[in-house]
């Protein structure tokens, strides 16, 4: 084994790679969906896993009222805040389409609210969804419940109604702290509201507090990114999320008005995550993998240990659900064996439900081969291990040719007997792994052309 060190490493894996919350991964999705074969998986999946696992429900709340450049979520900008009520009213009636389709009472053991930004309802607008989810169906007495918030709107009513609806985790965009920066990507948001959004959520009683934070960013220097990471280390967030920028302008048009100089080049970038990855682990926090950071003793922390981890379009989570349903505009539900996904737009979304029909546009459907691999890389993103089968450990070596043996002579994997086992330093590059897996991706000429498909690993 020729170990390289740490920064050769990134430097030579920092390539185009999915981020495998899915597989096949959404670009190798076809452009429509048979409803018919959707409903009838998602049913089949309900029927197995109701009453076991149950299921997990995501909620778009795509609503901003200001736009952050950096940002590559479906969002709609607007101060107007009578959108709300006709979005909530949209929202639940897709829920009600679900459950008649489901004919029995789904049992919810996980609900995550992103966006957008969630915390652009008011706390009574939320109370009127939670409080119409939970209609017909029953909320698990230990489901994990968590909601994106931003710091500048969030405040003690919010998280009040929340708490009273089971919700215990939150997690903030901070993003960073610099002025100049913030500037830059249109997210002034001073730090004291960063510290009074998590004073009122740790008071309120919510368990787990998140960070998230971007390297990468225009006008992002060490010693600004040093200065953001003692500030929040110093408030003990349970978790951190650093994610890298992915500057995709042909698909996020707000990112078009950066001045691309301003952007951190190739070596600061990967200078600035060394920094964040060595600052949060002497300061006791367990790389999770895949950008995620925990305390030990955190629920994270604790599923990873467990080998309870699980990974779905909400990111890591602490169990796996039967399966995933997404309400709202953009958002993809997961059956198992079967994706679909809503429409963007938002009046394609409201078109569907005033015709009484499901507002999604475009899926997945699995084969044998797709369930297979799809666990492997949940195996590799969640566990650290994965045992294929005879014939596909042929096909994955045919298939990857020098890449493998790369893998293995610079340390990041191990392969034992048919077992493919992640090493500690290829934690750091758990996407790079799984890609071993993606067989769409080997097939496909897209491969050639992922610079424009998918965003950098490091």
């Amino acid at each position: 084994m020729n170990q390289l060190p740490h920064l050769q490493l990134i430097q030579r894996y920092n390539v185009p790679v999915p981020r495998y919350t899915s597989y096949p991964t959404v670009p190798f999705w076809p452009q429509s969906i048979d409803a018919e074969e959707w409903i009838s998986r998602l049913k089949q999946r309900f029927e197995g896993c109701n009453n076991t696992l149950g299921i997990s429900l995501y909620i778009h709340l795509p609503f901003c009222e200001s736009l952050c450049t950096y940002c590559g979520c479906n969002k709609k900008i607007t101060t107007n805040h009578t959108v709300e009520m006709p979005y909530i009213k949209a929202l639940l009636q897709e829920w009600k389409m679900y459950k008649s389709i489901l004919g029995s009472v789904p049992v919810v053991r996980e609900i995550h609210i992103g966006g957008g930004t969630p915390t652009f309802f008011s706390p009574e607008n939320l109370d009127t969804l939670l409080s119409g989810i939970k209609q017909g169906a029953m909320v698990h007495s230990i489901a994990e419940c968590s909601i994106e918030g931003h710091p500048n709107n969030t405040n003690a009513e919010h998280l009040d109604v929340l708490y009273h609806h089971g919700f215990t985790r939150i997690s903030y965009g901070v993003q960073d702290n610099d002025a100049k920066v913030q500037a830059l990507i249109n997210r002034i948001q001073p730090w004291e509201n960063v510290l009074r959004a998590t004073w009122e959520a740790r008071e309120v009683g919510f368990k787990s507090i998140n960070y998230d934070l971007i390297y990468g960013l225009p006008g992002q220097t060490l010693s600004s990114m040093e200065k953001t990471l003692r500030e929040v280390l110093s408030v003990r967030p349970d978790r951190i999320a650093f994610y890298s920028y992915a500057h995709v302008p042909w698909t996020s048009r707000g990112q078009r008005l950066f001045d691309e100089n301003d952007l951190p080049d190739a070596q600061l970038k990967m200078q600035l995550y060394m920094l964040g990855k060595a600052m949060f682990t002497n300061a006791g926090y367990a790389d999770i993998g895949m950008d995620h950071y925990a305390l030990p003793g955190e629920a994270l922390f604790q599923a990873r240990a467990e080998g309870r981890l699980h990974r779905n379009f909400m990111g890591y989570t602490t169990r796996e659900s039967g399966m995933l349903i997404g309400l709202g505009v953009s958002s993809i539900s997961d059956a198992g064996n079967a994706y679909a996904q809503n429409y963007k737009a938002l009046h394609e979304y409201y078109d569907a439900l005033e015709h009484q029909l499901l507002p999604v546009f475009r899926g997945c459907m699995l084969n044998e081969e797709d369930e297979r691999f799809k666990k492997y890389i949940l195996d590799i993103t969640c566990k650290g291990i994965t045992v294929p089968t005879a014939s596909d450990m042929r096909f994955i070596s045919a298939m990857n040719g020098n890449y493998l043996l790369q893998l293995l002579m610079d340390g990041l994997i191990e392969i034992d007997h048919g077992t493919i086992k992640v090493t500690p330093s290829g934690n750091h590059f758990l996407r790079n792994i799984a890609r071993i897996f993606d067989i769409h991706l080997l097939r496909s000429e897209r491969d050639t052309n992922s610079e424009r498909t998918f965003s950098r690993a490091i």
